[in-house]
């Protein structure tokens, strides 16, 4: 058998290196120290530099770091910095000011549609601002190759995420051949839209015609560079098996590989005393903003339960959720207190003055906030969608009613003006946690929630929910610490019932099978680190290389 092609240095290109967004600078960040330890300063990312005028505390500029060659680069019009990362492996980042290249952004356009048919004469928001880093991004790439002389036997690799670097791959794909090239898409552009348009987008994938729905849905540019990334590139990935037949059927290009996604559990305290003391001051202060909010005395025997993630209504499941808590309070069979938060940061303006006072306060509070169930101000409360679903529904907490739910709209960075704790630190408090996904090519915040010993409630289609299913050996249960949900366009109510009845069954476990569900649903968090997925990347590094060696041969035989 020939031993797989190892990669010696390696580039990765993200809109989230040094810029936490999403899920992708989770994926990032905790991957690198992984792979620094196989190849050390031999790894760089490269980030956008949005912090030119003030501190990123991700970032630590070290101007002695690569120096001839950042002068060299600086020759070349690359306005870069070099630094480290404030991650686990500390990897040299290279973060680049993209804005120059705006001056040169037609004949980029127009290389990009002479060499591979990208149109971008349909580009809005911001498809620019992606492009330019991305090309950007690739000159980054093509400068540190050329200045310390590597050739194709150094074996470097160009992985690019997303569609908002797929412009640097395609460069460098052109520019220096000897590079191999990895387009790792987390979720199609133009499948994320269709979802988001409250278009069914399982029952007809067969049917769709990606070009077709990027016209309708006004998405041509990011849709074509995505594309046609997909079909050039040495090696096309994605990070899960339902985003794979989504690329199938919507891009028409099959992935060479499914880099699914792992993560590091060094942010979780040790089981023990410091983890039961996280837990314990956690819950504390759930409660305590909870009860000054609606004016309750719900106690430790209540059961806490959240949900997180982006402020995506459909594709995250927040309105089945809220219509499954709807049910659950109208449910005679609920016979305990069950508190909800709704971790999903809004249009914020500012925490609210009245429940801050209150807290600062300590009186037990018995009447509740004007509307006990938000905790931070909002600019446009009227028209947001979970406070109008739940008007909706008539869900105020009521103090009579056993399901009370709290909308959190904020970042829960340990400055938000209410609870003051990181998210992490308040997710180790719950009991359960929910994400009922629509659209979720992976799903790091459920990936989370069982690292902290917390049995969550998924779907069948968030890629974690499938993996999850595959480890079970069939469609996973609460009493395997993770119960997924069968979801599909057309069974919203069903799935609403099933959530109602999973939160219903977990209220009535005995305090043993309590501790035996969290138990599984941290052994299942052990089995995502990415001593378990890296070997994913190491297959992909052998496959661009090799298709590299072909497209090199092809060259020289022409």
């Amino acid at each position: 058998m020939q031993e797989k092609k190892k990669a010696k240095y390696i580039f990765e290109a993200s809109w989230e290196v040094c810029n936490k967004v999403g899920g992708i600078y989770t994926v990032l960040s905790t991957r690198a120290k992984t792979l620094h330890d196989q190849i050390g300063d031999h790894l760089l990312f490269i980030g956008p530099d949005f912090w030119i005028d003030r501190e990123n505390p991700l970032f630590k500029e070290n101007r002695r770091l690569l120096s001839a060659w950042r002068k060299q680069a600086e020759t070349e019009g690359l306005n870069i910095r070099v630094g480290r990362w404030q991650i686990p492996g500390e990897p040299i980042v290279v973060l680049l000011d993209f804005t120059p290249f705006y001056n040169n952004k037609n004949e980029i356009y127009a290389w990009a549609w002479q060499h591979y048919q990208v149109d971008s004469l349909h580009a809005y928001g911001d498809y620019d601002e992606a492009s330019m880093f991305a090309y950007g991004a690739g000159k980054v790439a093509e400068s540190y190759y050329r200045y310390f002389n590597l050739t194709a036997d150094d074996n470097v690799v160009f992985q690019a995420h997303e569609w908002m670097t797929c412009l640097g791959a395609l460069y460098l794909q052109q520019a220096v051949p000897q590079i191999a090239t990895i387009f790792t898409t987390h979720a199609t552009s133009i499948g994320r839209s269709i979802a988001g348009n409250n278009k069914p987008l399982y029952d007809y994938l067969w049917a769709y015609n990606g070009d077709q729905m990027a016209e309708e849905l006004n998405m041509q540019s990011k849709h074509s560079i995505e594309k046609q990334t997909a079909m050039h590139v040495d090696c096309f990935t994605t990070v899960s098996d339902i985003t794979a037949t989504e690329c199938r059927e919507l891009l028409d290009k099959p992935v060479d590989a499914v880099l699914t996604n792992g993560f590091e559990n060094d942010f979780v305290p040790q089981a023990g005393k410091t983890f039961n003391d996280a837990r314990r001051k956690a819950r504390r202060v759930t409660l305590n903003v909870a009860n000054k909010l609606m004016g309750t005395q719900l106690d430790d025997s209540t059961i806490i339960i959240s949900t997180g993630g982006r402020y995506e209504f459909k594709n995250k499941g927040i309105d089945m959720l809220i219509e499954a808590l709807n049910r659950l309070r109208l449910d005679e069979n609920l016979k305990h207190d069950v508190l909800v938060f709704i971790n999903v940061p809004a249009w914020v303006k500012g925490p609210r003055i009245e429940l801050q006072k209150r807290l600062a306060s300590k009186q037990k509070q018995t009447l509740p906030c004007s509307d006990p169930r938000i905790t931070h101000e909002l600019h446009n409360q009227e028209q947001d969608m979970v406070l109008g679903q739940m008007n909706w529904l008539d869900m105020h907490n009521r103090t009579d009613e056993r399901v009370k739910v709290i909308f959190v709209p904020c970042y829960l960075d340990g400055n938000d003006g209410i609870f003051n704790m990181h998210y992490y630190d308040l997710l180790i408090g719950n009991d359960l946690s929910i994400y009922p996904s629509y659209y979720e090519p992976w799903g790091y915040t459920p990936t989370e929630s069982v690292a902290f010993h917390v049995p969550c409630i998924t779907t069948d289609l968030a890629g974690f929910g499938l993996w999850v299913n595959t480890l079970c050996g069939h469609y996973s249960q609460l009493a395997d610490g993770v119960k997924t949900i069968h979801r599909t366009d057309n069974n919203f109510t069903e799935a609403a019932d099933e959530i109602k009845d999973t939160i219903i069954e977990f209220t009535n476990l005995t305090p043993s099978q309590l501790k035996t569900i969290r138990a599984k649903a941290a052994a299942i968090a052990e089995k995502a680190l990415w001593q378990h997925f890296i070997e994913n990347y190491y297959e992909a590094y052998d496959i661009a290389l090799n298709k590299r060696d072909t497209r090199l041969l092809m060259c020289r035989n022409k």
